[in-house]
C-alpha cells in the first residue's frame, strides 16, 4: 500500500492532515466502494436467476436484499484497505480518522448484512414451498413460517448487536457484568414481553390452533392470520384486525372452531296446539327420514326428530342433528336445504306451525 501511495505526484503535501497520496487512495477507495456494490446489485439476481423464476418470494428476497448485500461488499472492502493503508508508513492522517475510518466502515458492513438477513428471512417461505408436495400451504405449514421468520429476525438482531459493540471497541466482558447486575431490573421491565415469548412457544409446541382457523381467544373471535414471537393477529368477521399478546394464551382458554369433528344442529320445530296427532306422527317420521337420508348426516343412532314437549300454546319437536361439512357457507346450505325440506313435508301432511298472532286471536274469539 506504501507504494501506491508513493505513486501519487507530490504525495507527501499535506492538507488538512492528509498528505495528498493519503487523499487520492482514499478516494479510489470509496469509488471501490460504490463499484463492488453496483456489481453485487447486478449480478446476484443473475446467479439466481433460476431460483427467482421458480418462486415469486424468492426472486422478492433476493432482489430486496442485493442492494444490501453490495454495500456490505463495498464496505468490508473499504474496512480492509483502510487497515491495511493505516499500517503503512507513507500514508499520513489525523490520528482520530486513523482510528475511527476501519471502525466506521466495519460497523457500516455489519448493519448492511444484518438488513441483508433481515430481508432474505421472507426466503423461509420460499424454501417450505418447494419441499410442499401438494404446492398449497396449510395452516400448520402458515403457522411455521411464521415462527421461523420471528426467530430468525430475533437472532440476526441479537447476533448482529454484538458484532457492531465489537466493532465500536466496547468492552463486551463488561458490558455482559453489567447485564448480570442490572438483569433481575431487565427481567422485570420486560417480563410482560418474555411472557409473549413463552406464550409463542406453547402455541408452537401445543399447536392449540394455527393459521387459518376460527378461534375464540381472551373475548375476540376471528380468523387467525398471523402467529409471531409477540401477538397472534385475528381477522374479525367485521373484517378488523385483532392484536392479542401471545401472555393471554397461556392463562386463558382458547375455543378453535376449526378443529370441529362436525356441525351440531338443533332446531326446534313449533306446531299449532289443535294439529292431528297422527298428522305429526307421520311428520316427525318424515323429519327423521329427511335427517337420516341427508347426506352430510353423521353420528345417526345420536340424530333425531322428536316430539319433546306440549305448552299451552304448542306443541314443540326437537330436532338433534350431526352434520360433517366443512365451512360456514357449506353449513348454511345444508340448514337451508333441511328447512325447507321440512317446509315442503309439513305442507305434505297439512301441518300448521305455531303464529302466536293466530292463537293469540283465537282466545280473543
Amino acid at each position: 500500500m506504501d507504494s501506491v501511495v508513493e505513486m501519487i505526484p507530490n504525495w507527501d503535501n499535506v492538507m488538512f492532515g492528509f498528505n495528498q497520496g493519503t487523499i487520492a487512495v482514499l478516494l479510489g477507495f470509496i469509488g471501490l466502494v460504490f463499484v463492488a456494490r453496483i456489481v453485487a446489485m447486478v449480478l446476484i439476481p443473475k446467479i439466481f436467476s433460476g431460483i427467482c423464476d421458480k418462486s415469486p418470494i424468492a426472486k422478492l428476497a433476493i432482489q430486496g436484499s442485493s442492494k444490501a448485500l453490495g454495500t456490505a461488499m463495498g464496505a468490508g472492502v473499504l474496512w480492509q484497505c483502510s487497515l491495511m493503508l493505516i499500517e503503512g508508513e507513507s500514508a499520513v492522517m489525523p490520528e482520530f480518522v486513523a482510528f475511527w475510518l476501519p471502525s466506521i466502515a466495519q460497523v457500516v458492513m455489519l448493519i448492511a448484512i444484518i438488513a441483508w438477513a433481515l430481508r432474505l428471512t421472507v426466503a423461509v417461505q420460499a424454501v417450505v414451498e418447494y419441499w410442499d408436495d401438494d404446492e398449497e400451504l396449510d395452516g400448520a405449514e402458515q403457522t411455521l413460517i411464521g415462527a421461523v421468520e420471528s426467530v430468525l429476525r430475533f437472532c440476526i438482531v441479537i447476533f448482529g448487536s454484538i458484532f457492531i459493540a465489537d466493532a465500536l471497541n466496547f468492552d463486551l466482558t463488561t458490558m455482559v457484568a453489567g447485564l448480570g447486575i442490572t438483569g433481575l431490573a431487565l427481567a422485570l421491565a420486560a417480563k410482560d414481553s418474555i411472557a409473549n415469548v413463552f406464550g409463542a412457544v406453547t402455541v408452537l409446541l401445543d399447536r392449540p390452533f394455527r393459521v387459518g382457523d376460527w378461534v375464540l381467544l381472551s373475548g375476540a373471535e376471528g380468523e387467525v392470520i398471523s402467529i409471531s414471537l409477540r401477538t397472534t393477529l385475528l381477522r374479525t368477521g367485521g373484517d378488523t384486525v385483532v392484536t392479542i399478546p401471545n401472555a393471554n394464551l397461556t392463562s386463558k382458554p382458547i375455543e378453535n372452531f376449526g378443529k370441529r369433528r362436525w356441525r351440531r344442529y338443533r332446531p326446534v320445530i313449533s306446531l299449532d296446539l289443535d294439529s292431528d296427532p297422527d298428522a305429526i306422527q307421520n311428520f316427525t317420521n318424515g323429519v327423521g327420514e329427511l335427517i337420516r337420508n341427508d347426506e352430510n348426516t353423521m353420528k345417526e343412532d345420536s340424530c333425531y326428530a322428536k316430539v319433546s314437549a306440549i305448552s299451552k300454546d304448542s306443541i314443540e319437536i326437537s330436532c338433534n342433528i350431526y352434520w360433517d361439512v366443512e365451512g360456514g357457507a357449506n353449513e348454511r346450505d345444508a340448514r337451508q336445504s333441511f328447512l325447507l325440506n321440512v317446509a315442503r313435508l309439513a305442507k305434505e301432511n297439512s301441518i300448521v306451525f305455531y303464529e302466536p298472532r293466530v292463537r293469540n286471536q283465537r282466545t280473543l274469539d
